[in-house]
């Protein structure tokens, strides 16, 4: 399937509808009423999100007319789990969610066997996780997880070890309002907290040239191994937000320290 045609998987795209905000609250409240056409009009509506995700796994050399179909699954699952009352963009939602039912179809059908007893840990893990996460509005810890699921802490990082696919710290997780985060910006760094860096650069001068908000999610990311979600909820503002601070900051001490 060329990625540029008019026809994915007899759907034609060029008719597919584009809903507009409003639009979108009102079928989700028809959804939640049990309404099946509402539910349907929000699937087409957002095919082509499917589309633009899975341009990112052209390379992978899979079929795309069958990624679009496991897409799709993820993009339903989304709607069905969706909370509006989160203030969160449904796309924001539902991109992660796609990409991760593509993920686990490519890990499926992947060369390198994996046995049927860790992905089913693997997949009781990344359940548990997600509920937690709608529930608490946090990530877990892999304590929390075993927990939760019964299983040694061991066997559950194995297990997603062993089922997790390569992925770029540049790739985009999604964009919104202008600012792209990305795999890197979700990241916290434990063991490596730019103690080696600060050890051969100057970098107290730089620091202080900050306003105050630059400097604390400076501190934060690098000093504290803090993700940006949660520099973002110590701080009060947006994890947008903080990508685009923690970027501004680090390009005025980068270009400070090499004048």
């Amino acid at each position: 399937m060329a990625l540029n045609k008019v026809e994915i998987c007899g759907v034609n795209t060029s008719k597919l509808p584009i809903l507009k905000a409003e639009e979108k609250e009102e079928l989700f409240r028809r959804i939640r009423e049990g309404d099946e056409e509402a539910r349907e009009l929000y699937i087409k509506g957002n095919l082509r999100l499917v589309l633009c995700v899975i341009r990112r796994f052209s390379n992978t050399g899979e079929n795309m007319d069958d990624l679009f179909q496991i897409g799709c699954i993820g993009l339903i699952k989304a709607i069905d789990n969706f909370d509006t009352s989160l203030n969160v963009k449904f796309s924001t939602y539902a991109v992660p969610m796609i990409i991760g039912e593509i993920r686990r179809y490519l890990r499926d059908n992947n060369s390198i066997r994996v046995s049927r007893s860790l992905r089913d840990i693997a997949y009781k893990a990344i359940y548990a996780r997600d509920s937690y996460i709608k529930q608490h509005l946090r990530e877990p810890t892999i304590a929390e997880i075993s927990s939760e699921i019964g299983i040694d802490r061991e066997m559950i990082v194995y297990a997603m070890d062993a089922v997790q696919s390569p992925v770029s710290l540049f790739e985009p997780v999604y964009t919104e309002g202008g600012d792209t985060l990305y795999v890197m910006d979700q990241i916290s760094d434990k063991k490596n907290k730019e103690e080696r860096w600060i050890e051969n650069l100057s970098l107290q001068d730089a620091m202080n040239r900050l306003n105050e908000r630059e400097r604390r999610i400076i501190e934060l990311r690098f000093y504290e191994g803090k993700t940006q979600m949660e520099a973002a909820r110590e701080i009060g503002i947006s994890q947008a937000q903080v990508s685009r601070l923690e970027k501004n900051a680090l390009k005025s001490m980068r270009n400070y320290l090499q004048s």
